[in-house]
């Protein structure tokens, strides 16, 4: 691959990575609608810009023939779950200022895919590894030792992405046909939700002025364009490279969490994501010297 296309790739996840992390100014300009209300949003929305993009070309038919299948459905819908789980736990978080917590499930997210790929795939961890996935465990630990409280939030936010991330390693579709049969999934529970809220009187859309109304209909964008780009870009770059863009997501949102919205990041917080910062430091330079020099991995041996 020419060194354009390959720095044309990197801007693409880079820049996916970004529309991510500035994901709590968009929901926070939403602040007061139902969180369950916004996600049914953004997966109706979705839906129907994902469907005439795939339905114009063979995408459809190899997701048609996917569907066929109760394990490609099993895993779909768990997938489905997830996601949405997922989204409403950070539309939710944002609104109760949370953003810090937030950046804190993304930064440990990471480490968590490791241990769910060590008990699902047998996958075998390297010394330092364990170390790294140790140290984050530390950091949660002492955040919640210090503060008097679990950081649920962020596990929560990890969890779920993770059982999303292990869900797609699983899946045979690609991300837009994968999104598409996810959103198809949750589209009609949605879609009831919202003509519900409607005739109860409790609906914001079409009820909340003009820009909100806007921002609830451009979920769906939003929500697919990152997903486009980080898609054009990933399979192009080296994953090492993917996995140094990622924190881009995380480190934008503690920064809006911080400066923009002024959330308190006190010592107690420093120390705790100092030591999940100091896993993630360790786990990728313990990558990249694999990677670089495989005769000195050191792999676990119990």
């Amino acid at each position: 691959m020419s060194s354009s296309k390959h720095s044309k790739a990197a801007w693409y996840v880079g820049l996916s990575y970004a529309f991510w992390g500035f994901f709590p100014i968009y929901w926070k300009a939403l602040d007061g609608i139902s969180s369950l209300q916004l996600i049914c949003h953004r997966i109706v929305w979705s839906f129907l810009l994902l469907v005439p993009m795939i339905a114009r070309s063979q995408e459809f038919n190899v997701m048609w023939q996917a569907m066929q299948s109760p394990r490609v459905v099993i895993i779909y819908t768990v997938a489905a779950v997830a996601i949405a789980t997922n989204w409403l736990i950070f539309v939710w978080a944002v609104g109760v200022n949370q953003i810090v917590q937030i950046s804190l499930g993304y930064f440990i997210n990471p480490l968590l895919s490791v241990v769910l790929g060590m008990i699902v795939f047998h996958e075998r961890l390297r010394r330092l590894q364990w170390v790294s996935v140790a140290l984050a465990a530390a950091g949660v630990v002492y955040l919640t030792v210090a503060l008097d409280s679990l950081p649920w939030i962020a596990l929560s936010l990890a969890a779920s992405f993770g059982t999303y991330g292990l869900m797609k390693k699983l899946a045979p579709l690609g991300p837009v046909q994968g999104l598409a049969f996810e959103t198809g999934i949750l589209f009609i529970p949605a879609a009831v939700y919202l003509v519900v809220e409607e005739l109860a009187g409790r609906a914001a859309f079409m009820h909340a002025g003009p820009l909100r109304n806007m921002l609830m209909l451009g979920a769906g964008p939003i929500t697919t364009l990152p997903l486009l780009m980080f898609a054009a870009g990933v399979r192009r770059i080296p994953l090492s490279l993917v996995g140094m863009l990622q924190y881009i997501n995380p480190t934008l949102q503690i920064s809006i969490g911080v400066m923009l919205y002024k959330e308190p990041f006190t010592r107690i917080q420093l120390v705790g994501f100092g030591l999940v910062w100091s896993a993630l430091a360790l786990f990728a330079i313990e990558g990249y010297v694999t990677r670089r020099w495989p005769q000195l991995a050191v792999t676990d041996v119990s």
